[in-house]
């Protein structure tokens, strides 16, 4: 019993270190984690200028991954959808008005739909660099309203990675042989 204490001592005593060094790089920005950019409740009014509207997703009757984003032209910041270049569409040198009409229409197709969430995206120094409009379907259907994880990464070059996916409950509920109706599963 002594022996099996006197390792696990051991043990813990050469961990300790490398716990302590990783922390140290962490929190030194050696391996720092990253971090994605924030989103705030927006108003219709604040959006002005010009924009590039991209359209993610409406592929087919039920497709609930969709929503619009609308990019700041003229800044230094270019939105990159994390996707194949068919799961998305980008009009360049719209409006404001119009670029919320079309978006707004873009993603209200669904049987399930409710209204619309307009968010600002903010920049990495937290200036206003678009906006994301994403529908929010009805609760009773899904369970909530909101079914989509949608992130904003800061990369080199002014490029903002943009990663769409369903929730989980909501992703493994709609694709083959998860628990949903439709879903194969025994």
């Amino acid at each position: 019993m002594k022996k099996i204490r006197t390792k696990r001592a051991v043990s813990m005593v050469m961990f300790l270190p490398l716990c302590l060094a990783f922390i140290d790089l962490l929190s030194s920005g050696t391996l720092a984690l990253e971090r994605p950019l924030k989103t705030e409740s927006a108003q219709a009014a604040e959006i002005k200028g010009t924009f590039t509207l991209i359209l993610y997703g409406g592929s087919y009757a039920d497709d609930l991954e969709t929503v619009a984003i609308l990019d700041t032209e003229g800044d230094q910041y270019t939105f990159d959808v994390f996707a194949p270049d068919f799961d998305y569409s980008v009009r360049k040198g719209m409006s404001a008005k119009e670029a919320l009409k079309e978006a707004e229409k873009f993603v209200s197709f669904h049987p399930a739909f409710w209204q619309t969430q307009l968010s600002k995206i903010l920049g990495p120094g937290g200036n206003v660099i678009g906006f994301e409009i994403r529908p929010l379907y009805l609760p009773i259907t899904y369970g909530r309203s909101d079914l989509l994880d949608i992130y904003y990464w800061s990369k080199e070059g002014g490029k903002i990675k943009v990663t769409i996916k369903l929730i989980p409950p909501v992703d493994k509920f709609k694709l083959p042989g998860g628990a949903g109706v439709d879903g194969g599963g025994h």
